[in-house]
């Protein structure tokens, strides 16, 4: 049975952006994906909670789509995981509703794979730095999934890049439909 997966699109400056562009021209318009634009929704930082909890309801694997600013995501992210992942919706005793939807970071990097290692100039992996969105998943219930990593986007050329938005289309397409990716 296929899935429904949300994907919340931040970034602040879109059409600057060659990479999570081509990302997101990858994804949008496959049956079973919602595309949601949380810059273009929400440009004066008013979230609507209500609307973002029942996309989050109606969906079973949630993708957070975006560069990696300074080790984290762009400041509406934040501001959207604690305004909607309230208590009582997403965690606490009576927060079940995303226990067992699906949690896929995708996320774009400057640099290198080579500076998100111990040894590199960024002292830590990826994955690492990923851990507080790691723990608000666990919190929720939600398997957090191992994340979809573009590294080095600045240096890529364009055939480079748009195999990077085939390989995120291919994902989204796996999350989809997970019993065609078991079957191969």
């Amino acid at each position: 049975m296929p899935r429904r997966v949300l994907i919340l699109y931040a970034h602040p400056m879109p059409r600057k952006s060659r990479a999570n562009r081509a990302l997101a021209e990858a994804v949008r318009g496959l049956e079973g994906v919602t595309f949601h634009d949380l810059y273009e929704a929400y440009p004066d930082f008013f979230i609507d909670v209500a609307r973002e909890k029942a996309l989050l309801v109606e969906h079973d694997v949630i993708v957070l789509q975006h560069p990696f600013y300074w080790y984290s995501a762009p400041a509406l992210v934040k501001e959207w995981l604690d305004l909607v992942l309230e208590y009582g919706f997403a965690y606490g005793d009576k927060g079940t509703a995303l226990r067992g939807k699906l949690w896929q970071q995708a996320i774009t990097t400057g640099g290198p794979s080579e500076a998100y290692e111990p040894t590199g100039y960024n002292r830590f992996t990826v994955r690492q730095l990923l851990a507080p969105f790691e723990q608000t998943a666990h919190l929720c219930g939600m398997p957090f999934l191992d994340p979809f990593i573009v590294p080095g986007v600045l240096a890529l050329n364009p055939s480079q890049m748009q195999a990077e938005a085939l390989r995120y289309r291919a994902r989204i397409e796996q999350l989809l439909n997970p019993e065609e990716a078991d079957a191969t």
